[in-house]
């Protein structure tokens, strides 16, 4: 008897879910436009002007006196030849990276905005 009890629960239990109503799901997609990316180009500021004067063991005494004679305190902050050449090289690492920055955000702004802004 609880056999056939439970197998008439069993078939209108799994009947039951065949007599709901079928839900379906909408599927839509909207295009939304790319915003504006609101960086602005770095810009290299202009550099304060700089008198190098080249000092060698010939010349010394004379800049100096020129120095003093200009009003100018005639203090040395010497670099070897080498130490320059190692001077100009962070620089130019200096450059390639900030170029490399610069390419960067071109190409973002190519990317979300569909132009690009050539730089110099």
């Amino acid at each position: 008897m609880i056999k056939i009890i439970s197998v008439i629960a069993l078939s209108l239990f799994l009947n039951s879910c065949g007599l709901l109503p079928e839900k379906t799901i909408s599927i839509f997609t909207m295009e939304k436009s790319r915003e504006k990316l609101n960086l602005k180009t770095p810009t290299i500021e202009e550099m304060e002007k700089l008198r190098w004067i080249v000092i060698t063991s010939n010349n010394a005494n004379e800049v100096f006196a020129k120095m003093k004679a200009e009003g100018l305190d005639p203090v040395l902050f010497g670099l070897s030849d080498e130490d320059y050449e190692l001077l100009a090289k962070n620089f130019a690492q200096i450059r390639s990276t900030l170029k490399q920055t610069q390419d960067i955000l071109d190409r973002y702004k190519e990317y979300y905005e569909g132009t690009t802004k050539t730089s110099n």
